[in-house]
């Protein structure tokens, strides 16, 4: 017998973790002011790029005295910009509990060759915090795991008289978590994420102390152009005013403004994080009244509220992996959730984005299909 299927479904049937979703309002014609085939140096376009520094700075609370420039390659740009330009000069630790973070790790240990402490926890799981030394050594990390679902719940274990400096992935935490940016000396992350803009340009903010190691510190290892962020012993300034190094997109750059003015919008970074909170509720709420599903996240106090990665825990299934792909693809085509199978090096599971451009009526429509396509797929074993 036929399984029925549910009545309402998704209005926005994306849930993938990036390039996510556009935001609830977005079309094509408010991207009509973009000045196109204009010079990102003419007066136009430098105006553009300077507004969507300040108003990351005002949407995001960054303090006045740190630098936020625009630089190309997205988040990974942006990250390995800052670990080629200023690790090395001390002990380095690199925490890790996902695919990017251990990524980093690659990097720092086997392309800068840099004799590093690493920590690694597995997926659903973080490294104990109280053991890292952040007083003395520098700390690279991941603030949210994109593709293990979960997140460093509050910068307390950062020490306030460190000596080092804190290099910190937030590409899936930026404009969903309250970042503590007194204790985060360099934070990147990209327009394609939290904000659901265009991929390709990524943000690199710099807290005084980071410029102060910039500016005292030259690494042994030859820099490209792509990377260069000082002059002659000093801060290339105008990376951080909105003279980028190579040039960007200024269809992208007024996709990012737009995308900027909606979340002031719906109540800037507060409101963005209980939009996400409150999707993340409504898959909480789900996963709780069922015995066959569970979230990846093994302590809810460090479960991530943008990328939720969930597992299947049902005896009944024979495969794993098979079974996950299996109904990832049965949501698919019926046109209800795209993307949301795991991460490629994840366990076996689905990954649902719960970003705030994500709407909650999206979500709690999705966790009716969800156990439709589970009960359909259980049926076919």
């Amino acid at each position: 017998m036929a399984i029925e299927a549910p009545a309402a479904r998704p209005a926005n049937p994306r849930f993938s973790s990036g390039p996510c979703a556009k935001n609830p309002t977005f079309t094509l014609d408010k991207l009509a002011d973009a000045p196109l085939g204009r010079s990102h140096r003419a007066a136009v376009g430098k105006a553009k790029l300077k507004e969507a520094i300040e108003t990351t700075r005002e949407v995001l609370g960054i303090p006045a005295d740190y630098k936020i420039g625009i630089v190309p390659a997205s988040d990974t740009g942006a990250m390995e910009m800052a670990m080629w330009s200023m690790l090395g000069a001390r002990k380095v630790e690199m925490l890790a509990w996902e695919s990017f973070g251990a990524g980093w790790v690659t990097d720092v240990v086997k392309q800068l060759k840099i004799d590093a402490e690493t920590k690694v926890a597995e997926y659903g799981e973080i490294v104990d915090l109280a053991g890292v030394d952040t007083k003395n050594n520098d700390v690279v990390f991941t603030w949210n795991g994109t593709t293990s679902g979960v997140r460093v719940p509050n910068g307390d274990w950062i020490a306030d008289d460190r000596e080092g400096i804190t290099i910190c992935d937030a590409t899936s935490a930026a404009f969903a978590m309250d970042l503590p940016w007194d204790k985060l000396d360099v934070t990147t992350f990209s327009w394609q994420k939290v904000l659901g803009g265009e991929a390709a340009h990524g943000m690199l903010v710099l807290s005084p102390k980071a410029v102060e190691r910039l500016e005292s510190y030259t690494p042994a290892w030859p820099l490209p152009k792509i990377f260069r962020l000082t002059k002659g012993g000093k801060l290339i300034d105008g990376i951080f005013t909105g003279a980028t190094i190579n040039t960007p997109s200024m269809l992208a750059v007024e996709d990012y403004l737009v995308a900027l003015d909606w979340a002031k919008s719906v109540g800037g970074l507060e409101g963005m994080i209980a939009r996400a909170d409150a999707n993340t509720a409504a898959i909480a709420a789900f996963v709780d009244s069922k015995d066959w599903i569970a979230n990846l996240a093994v302590d809810p106090a460090t479960a991530s509220n943008t990328s939720v990665c969930l597992k299947f825990t049902d005896d009944r299934i024979q495969d794993g992996a098979s079974f996950a792909k299996a109904v990832a693809k049965r949501l698919e085509n019926e046109g209800v959730a795209l993307d949301i199978g795991a991460y490629r090096d994840a366990p076996a599971g689905l990954r649902i984005w719960c970003g705030g451009t994500v709407e909650t009526s999206d979500v709690e429509a999705l966790m009716a299909w969800l156990e439709h396509a589970f009960e359909a797929e259980i049926a076919a074993q």
